[in-house]
């Protein structure tokens, strides 16, 4: 699942007349660079709300289907209410903000997950390979590869995640936080190192650092 519903303050003016995912970086929009980290991935699910008709006209001709929030539902209850077209398999979620430069996103998360063990695999940036982002980091990562809250790994908005916990959430929006607490407190939430460098593209500052990082990757 990709997130694209939301309003896109922070990106403002830039949103004025288009839903952040359609803001470029290095000449196409950003939601084309979670598409290209979703690469192989058979089915696809967008959710919309903002603007939708302008990501609607621009993912007609991809294979990915659109389900349309008429209130926002937060990335725990949007989950949920997409799980009619994800099905009940653990699924990928990726936010649409963020562009990503060396391996795969989703391919790193796929070596390293083992649903005996895990409920949810965080994919986590190391502080130094993360551009664009101001914050102390969210997760302290053990040698186990278990997680728990504090400064640390950033979190790239990109994980594989259990939905079974989902029906059981009263509230119609929500975060996936909901979630992750029941995991954190199982031991069940993991998380991942990303080997590459990922750049928060939440503001219009983040445009220019977001290209720079592309650039330099290709020098």
């Amino acid at each position: 699942m990709i997130y694209a519903a939301g309003f896109g303050t922070r990106m403002a003016p830039l949103t004025a007349d288009r839903p952040k995912p359609m803001v470029e970086v290095a000449g196409k929009p950003l939601i084309d660079h979670a598409l290209e980290q979703a690469a192989g991935i058979n089915r696809i699910v967008v959710n919309t709300h903002y603007m939708a008709e302008k990501l609607n006209a621009h993912l007609a001709d991809r294979p990915v289907q659109l389900i349309h929030e008429e209130t926002l539902l937060g990335n725990g209850g949007g989950l949920r209410n997409a799980l009619p077209l994800l099905g009940n398999d653990p699924v990928y979620t990726l936010n649409s903000d963020a562009v990503w430069a060396g391996a795969p996103a989703l391919g790193q998360l796929a070596e390293a997950w083992d649903p005996a063990r895990m409920d949810a695999l965080l994919l986590l940036i190391d502080p130094s390979r993360a551009h664009g982002h101001k914050g102390r980091g969210d997760f302290i990562l053990d040698a186990d590869g278990r997680i728990k809250r504090g400064p640390g790994a950033i979190y790239s908005g990109t994980q594989i995640i259990k939905t079974d916990l989902l029906e059981a959430v009263d509230e119609d929006a929500f975060s996936t936080w909901t979630l992750w607490d029941q995991m954190l407190a199982s031991g069940r939430a993991f998380g991942v190192m990303h080997s590459g460098h990922w750049c928060d593209v939440g503001a219009p500052a983040g445009i220019k650092i977001a290209e720079d990082m592309l650039a330099a990757q290709n020098v």
